[in-house]
Protein backbone atom coordinates (compact mmCIF):
# COMPACT_ATOMS: atom_id res chain seq x y z
CA UNK A 1 0.00 0.00 0.00
CA UNK A 2 1.16 3.33 -0.93
CA UNK A 3 2.34 6.00 1.96
CA UNK A 4 0.49 9.16 1.75
CA UNK A 5 2.69 10.84 4.73
CA UNK A 6 6.57 8.89 5.65
CA UNK A 7 8.15 10.31 8.92
CA UNK A 8 11.70 9.42 9.37
CA UNK A 9 13.89 9.90 12.54
CA UNK A 10 12.11 13.42 12.88
CA UNK A 11 13.19 16.25 15.13
CA UNK A 12 12.27 19.37 16.55
CA UNK A 13 13.97 21.23 19.27
CA UNK A 14 12.89 24.48 20.95
CA UNK A 15 15.81 25.68 22.38
CA UNK A 16 16.99 22.68 24.89
CA UNK A 17 13.31 20.81 24.81
CA UNK A 18 12.92 18.31 22.24
CA UNK A 19 9.35 18.57 21.54
CA UNK A 20 9.65 15.54 18.79
CA UNK A 21 12.56 13.37 19.32
CA UNK A 22 13.14 10.94 16.72
CA UNK A 23 9.88 10.11 15.35
CA UNK A 24 8.90 7.82 12.49
CA UNK A 25 5.83 6.53 10.91
CA UNK A 26 4.23 6.37 8.21
CA UNK A 27 0.61 6.61 7.03
CA UNK A 28 -1.20 4.17 4.42
CA UNK A 29 -3.37 5.80 1.43
CA UNK A 30 -6.91 6.05 2.14
CA UNK A 31 -6.57 5.35 5.34
CA UNK A 32 -8.08 6.93 8.40
CA UNK A 33 -4.72 7.00 11.38
CA UNK A 34 -5.10 8.25 14.65
CA UNK A 35 -2.22 9.81 15.70
CA UNK A 36 -2.43 9.42 19.47
CA UNK A 37 -0.67 10.61 22.79
CA UNK A 38 -1.43 12.76 26.23
CA UNK A 39 -0.99 16.26 26.09
CA UNK A 40 2.84 17.11 25.56
CA UNK A 41 3.46 14.25 23.48
CA UNK A 42 4.38 15.75 20.55
CA UNK A 43 0.97 15.52 17.86
CA UNK A 44 0.41 19.64 17.63
CA UNK A 45 4.63 20.22 16.78
CA UNK A 46 4.09 17.03 14.10
CA UNK A 47 1.44 18.12 12.74
CA UNK A 48 2.30 22.22 12.47
CA UNK A 49 5.72 20.72 10.56
CA UNK A 50 3.65 18.41 8.65
CA UNK A 51 1.75 21.63 7.21
CA UNK A 52 5.19 23.45 6.81
CA UNK A 53 4.25 25.81 9.54
CA UNK A 54 7.75 25.18 11.74
CA UNK A 55 11.12 23.91 10.30
CA UNK A 56 12.46 20.39 11.46
CA UNK A 57 15.22 20.46 13.50
CA UNK A 58 16.46 17.14 11.60
CA UNK A 59 15.02 14.90 9.83
CA UNK A 60 12.63 13.50 6.72
CA UNK A 61 9.12 14.49 6.03
CA UNK A 62 7.79 13.36 2.17
CA UNK A 63 4.08 13.89 1.51
CA UNK A 64 2.49 12.19 -1.58
CA UNK A 65 6.70 11.33 -2.56
CA UNK A 66 7.38 14.84 -2.52
CA UNK A 67 9.36 16.92 0.16
CA UNK A 68 8.20 20.50 0.75
CA UNK A 69 11.47 21.79 -0.47
CA UNK A 70 10.65 20.90 -3.97
CA UNK A 71 7.12 20.50 -4.36
CA UNK A 72 5.56 23.07 -1.55
CA UNK A 73 3.20 24.31 -3.93
CA UNK A 74 1.53 20.56 -5.45
CA UNK A 75 1.54 19.55 -1.39
CA UNK A 76 -0.29 22.17 -0.36
CA UNK A 77 -2.73 22.14 -2.84
CA UNK A 78 -3.94 18.93 -1.85
CA UNK A 79 -4.64 18.95 1.61
CA UNK A 80 -6.01 20.61 4.40
CA UNK A 81 -6.65 20.73 8.08
CA UNK A 82 -8.97 21.34 10.83
CA UNK A 83 -8.28 22.24 14.48
CA UNK A 84 -10.51 23.94 17.05
CA UNK A 85 -7.97 25.56 18.46
CA UNK A 86 -7.04 27.62 15.17
CA UNK A 87 -8.76 31.03 14.87
CA UNK A 88 -9.99 32.49 11.28
CA UNK A 89 -9.52 35.99 11.04
CA UNK A 90 -12.17 37.58 13.23
CA UNK A 91 -12.88 40.59 10.77
CA UNK A 92 -14.65 38.70 8.20
CA UNK A 93 -18.00 37.12 8.02
CA UNK A 94 -18.06 33.16 8.07
CA UNK A 95 -18.93 33.67 4.58
CA UNK A 96 -16.20 36.18 3.66
CA UNK A 97 -14.19 33.26 5.38
CA UNK A 98 -15.38 30.89 3.25
CA UNK A 99 -15.01 32.65 0.00
CA UNK A 100 -10.98 33.58 0.94
CA UNK A 101 -10.03 30.25 1.26
CA UNK A 102 -11.84 28.69 -1.48
CA UNK A 103 -10.28 31.95 -3.41
CA UNK A 104 -7.05 30.52 -2.22
CA UNK A 105 -7.67 27.26 -2.78
CA UNK A 106 -8.87 27.46 -6.67
CA UNK A 107 -12.12 26.03 -5.92
CA UNK A 108 -14.29 26.14 -8.59
CA UNK A 109 -18.28 26.50 -8.13
CA UNK A 110 -17.70 27.77 -4.63
CA UNK A 111 -20.58 29.16 -3.93
CA UNK A 112 -22.23 25.89 -4.49
CA UNK A 113 -19.28 24.26 -2.91
CA UNK A 114 -20.42 26.89 0.76
CA UNK A 115 -23.85 26.21 0.65
CA UNK A 116 -23.44 22.19 0.52
CA UNK A 117 -20.95 22.28 3.17
CA UNK A 118 -23.24 24.75 5.10
CA UNK A 119 -25.92 22.63 4.94
CA UNK A 120 -24.17 19.43 6.14
CA UNK A 121 -22.40 21.90 9.06
CA UNK A 122 -25.56 23.30 10.12
CA UNK A 123 -24.20 27.13 9.92
CA UNK A 124 -26.04 28.69 7.51
CA UNK A 125 -27.92 30.27 9.82
CA UNK A 126 -24.31 32.41 10.64
CA UNK A 127 -22.74 33.13 7.39
CA UNK A 128 -23.45 36.47 7.91
CA UNK A 129 -21.99 36.99 11.48
CA UNK A 130 -18.60 38.43 12.48
CA UNK A 131 -16.09 35.29 12.99
CA UNK A 132 -14.97 37.21 16.26
CA UNK A 133 -18.45 36.48 18.05
CA UNK A 134 -19.20 32.89 17.25
CA UNK A 135 -19.12 30.01 20.03
CA UNK A 136 -16.55 27.42 19.95
CA UNK A 137 -18.80 24.79 18.19
CA UNK A 138 -19.73 27.44 15.31
CA UNK A 139 -15.67 28.36 15.27
CA UNK A 140 -15.32 24.30 15.45
CA UNK A 141 -17.88 23.68 12.54
CA UNK A 142 -16.74 26.51 10.37
CA UNK A 143 -12.89 24.82 10.61
CA UNK A 144 -14.11 22.05 9.61
CA UNK A 145 -16.19 23.52 6.42
CA UNK A 146 -12.86 25.32 5.48
CA UNK A 147 -10.57 22.30 5.66
CA UNK A 148 -13.36 20.15 3.12
CA UNK A 149 -13.22 23.58 0.69
CA UNK A 150 -11.17 22.34 -1.76
CA UNK A 151 -11.78 18.31 -1.61
CA UNK A 152 -8.07 17.53 -0.42
CA UNK A 153 -6.61 14.30 -0.53
CA UNK A 154 -5.11 14.33 2.90
CA UNK A 155 -7.02 15.50 5.69
CA UNK A 156 -5.10 16.35 8.58
CA UNK A 157 -7.63 17.06 11.67
CA UNK A 158 -6.53 18.20 15.27
CA UNK A 159 -9.62 16.80 17.72
CA UNK A 160 -12.20 18.29 15.28
CA UNK A 161 -15.10 17.05 17.07
CA UNK A 162 -14.14 19.05 20.16
CA UNK A 163 -17.15 21.06 21.58
CA UNK A 164 -19.37 19.78 18.96
CA UNK A 165 -22.84 18.88 20.15
CA UNK A 166 -22.82 15.11 19.88
CA UNK A 167 -25.23 14.77 17.09
CA UNK A 168 -23.06 16.85 15.05
CA UNK A 169 -20.06 15.09 16.12
CA UNK A 170 -21.50 11.92 14.78
CA UNK A 171 -22.93 13.36 11.62
CA UNK A 172 -19.08 14.62 11.41
CA UNK A 173 -17.23 11.28 11.75
CA UNK A 174 -19.77 9.84 9.71
CA UNK A 175 -18.70 12.23 6.73
CA UNK A 176 -15.33 11.29 7.81
CA UNK A 177 -16.03 7.77 6.94
CA UNK A 178 -18.06 8.18 3.76
CA UNK A 179 -15.23 10.47 2.31
CA UNK A 180 -12.84 8.18 3.14
CA UNK A 181 -14.68 5.10 1.19
CA UNK A 182 -16.42 7.05 -2.00
CA UNK A 183 -13.14 9.70 -3.06
CA UNK A 184 -10.02 8.05 -0.96
CA UNK A 185 -9.11 10.63 0.84
CA UNK A 186 -6.14 9.73 3.47
CA UNK A 187 -6.69 11.29 7.27
CA UNK A 188 -3.90 12.07 9.86
CA UNK A 189 -6.38 12.50 13.10
CA UNK A 190 -6.02 13.33 16.77
CA UNK A 191 -8.48 13.07 19.33
CA UNK A 192 -8.60 12.44 23.20
CA UNK A 193 -11.58 10.53 22.57
CA UNK A 194 -10.83 6.64 22.40
CA UNK A 195 -14.27 5.70 21.65
CA UNK A 196 -14.15 7.75 18.37
CA UNK A 197 -10.63 6.76 17.58
CA UNK A 198 -12.03 2.77 18.11
CA UNK A 199 -15.00 3.77 15.65
CA UNK A 200 -13.62 5.26 12.55
CA UNK A 201 -9.31 4.45 12.90
CA UNK A 202 -8.39 2.22 10.78
CA UNK A 203 -5.12 2.20 12.93
CA UNK A 204 -3.63 4.29 15.42
CA UNK A 205 -0.18 5.45 16.24
CA UNK A 206 1.06 6.06 19.92
CA UNK A 207 3.64 8.65 20.15
CA UNK A 208 5.05 9.91 24.06
CA UNK A 209 7.39 12.52 24.52
CA UNK A 210 7.95 13.14 20.90
CA UNK A 211 9.03 9.73 20.09
CA UNK A 212 7.00 6.51 18.34
CA UNK A 213 5.74 4.16 21.11
CA UNK A 214 3.46 2.07 19.16
CA UNK A 215 1.12 1.37 16.10
CA UNK A 216 -1.26 -1.18 14.94
CA UNK A 217 -5.46 -2.15 14.41
CA UNK A 218 -7.25 -0.79 17.54
CA UNK A 219 -8.95 -3.81 18.47
CA UNK A 220 -5.60 -5.43 17.63
CA UNK A 221 -3.67 -3.44 19.96
CA UNK A 222 -6.23 -3.99 22.38
CA UNK A 223 -5.67 -7.73 22.82
CA UNK A 224 -2.18 -7.23 22.72
CA UNK A 225 -2.22 -5.31 25.49
CA UNK A 226 -4.65 -7.29 27.76
CA UNK A 227 -7.33 -4.46 27.91
CA UNK A 228 -11.04 -3.75 27.87
CA UNK A 229 -10.71 -1.14 25.32
CA UNK A 230 -8.52 1.39 23.64
CA UNK A 231 -8.59 3.63 26.55
CA UNK A 232 -6.99 1.32 29.08
CA UNK A 233 -3.70 0.74 25.91
CA UNK A 234 -3.73 4.49 25.70
CA UNK A 235 -3.52 4.96 29.43
CA UNK A 236 -0.99 1.77 29.77
CA UNK A 237 1.56 3.25 27.11
CA UNK A 238 0.98 7.00 28.10
CA UNK A 239 2.14 5.55 32.12
CA UNK A 240 4.55 3.14 31.09
CA UNK A 241 6.87 4.71 29.19
CA UNK A 242 9.83 7.19 29.65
Amino acid sequence: MTSIIEVGNLVKSFGSVRAVDGLYFAVEEGTITGLLGPNGAGKTTTIQMLLDLITPTSGTIRIFGKEYKTAREDILQSLNFSSPYVSLPGNLTVYENLLTFGRLYGVKELGKKIDELADFFEIRDFLKKMTYNLSTGQLTRLNLTKALLNDPKLLLLDEPTASLDPDIADRTRQLLMRIQKERGVTILYTSHNMEEVEEICDKVIFIQHGKFKDEGVPAELVKKYGHEDLNDVFLHIARNTS
